[in-house]
């Protein structure tokens, strides 16, 4: 009984130290980086513009595969899938970690069981913008006159149960202001017909809406961010504007299976929030209208857990049914 005792307790720890000389090892060969998005978007910019640092500091590449489809998903669900040893990681954006449970039937994957998280790297904070015609130069004046004209206003969308269409319904539901959602096709027909006055207002990316701010065709109200932007510094947060509950735009996320080693969760950790805080990285991403904001794995699975019950709680409150 004691040599059969012995064996196992043996044979656990050999299993145990094989693993944590895997991870010690880590990483040997290429990793590989899913982004379920197209190229050219800015879900794929931040994902090569981090693996591109990333890859210098492991000492080993990081390629990046672009694997679209269903809103993220499918890129989402194979790394929940694949095997847990460091070597396929996903930046995963917003909607197919904190959307897509309230959007979609049947999820072939729990964001929060089946995801570890490594780090939050970038925010693409939405920026509050009205054609000129609305008689509002700050947030407050503007939800005076929306609710002295309750239900008058429309604001555009790039689609049901996009991120801006729940963003404005979120609005709606922290501000108390009576408006009528008008989707469109995307961001760029949505901005066409705001500032044609079709419809009154929406929630979009500072890449999206700053170049019209300046040129006078749009006006910016507020951005969901903690700072104010560096490319429009007139335009204060939604917080120092009077709305602190407001929150609305993507983000991006490093993720990795879930059980994979915390040896290697920790190095991926270090290494990424260290690229992030470089001056080339967050200088890159400022150009780009992306707010870099390590954080550690556990704060980052606080901040994942937060998103999904707001985003729950907000469809359970206005009727947002899954498809």
């Amino acid at each position: 009984m004691q040599r059969r005792t012995f064996l196992l307790t043996s044979a656990a720890a050999m299993a145990h130290g094989s693993v944590l000389a895997q991870s010690a090892a880590w990483p040997s060969r290429p990793v590989r980086l899913l982004i379920g998005y197209p190229p050219g978007g800015s879900t794929d910019v931040a994902g090569r513009l981090l693996a591109e640092q990333l890859g210098r500091r492991l000492g080993q590449q990081v390629i990046v595969e672009n694997r679209p489809g269903a809103g993220g998903t499918v890129a989402a669900s194979a790394v929940a899938r694949a095997e847990p040893d460091g070597y396929t990681l996903m930046l995963a954006a917003s909607p197919e970690v904190s959307i897509a449970p309230i959007t979609m039937k049947a999820m072939p994957y729990d964001p929060v069981k089946d995801l570890q998280p490594i780090t939050l790297v970038g925010q693409v904070p939405f920026v509050l913008v009205v054609n000129p015609s609305v008689p509002a130069n700050t947030l407050s004046e503007f939800i005076a006159h929306a609710k002295a004209n309750p239900g008058k206003l429309n604001y555009s969308s790039f689609g049901n149960n996009t991120s801006n269409h729940l963003a404005g319904e979120f609005f709606k539901s922290v501000s108390g202001v009576q408006a009528t959602h008008i989707p469109y096709k995307g961001s760029g027909p949505s901005i066409t017909d705001l500032i044609g006055g079709q419809v009154q207002y929406t929630f979009d990316t500072p890449p999206a809406v700053l170049e019209h701010v300046r040129a006078g065709k749009l006006r910016g109200l507020a951005v969901a961010a903690r700072e104010r932007l560096d490319g429009a510094p007139q335009v204060p947060t939604f917080a120092e504007a009077g709305l602190p509950a407001f929150s609305g735009g993507t983000w991006f996320g490093l993720f990795a299976p879930a059980k994979t080693p915390s040896a290697v969760v920790d190095r991926l950790n270090k290494e990424t929030v260290a690229a992030l805080n470089s001056p080339e990285l967050k200088k890159a991403f400022s150009d780009r209208g992306i707010i870099a904001s390590p954080q550690a794995p556990d704060e980052f699975g606080r901040f994942v857990q937060g998103e999904v019950g707001k985003w729950k709680d907000l469809a359970a409150k206005v009727g947002i049914v899954a498809e």
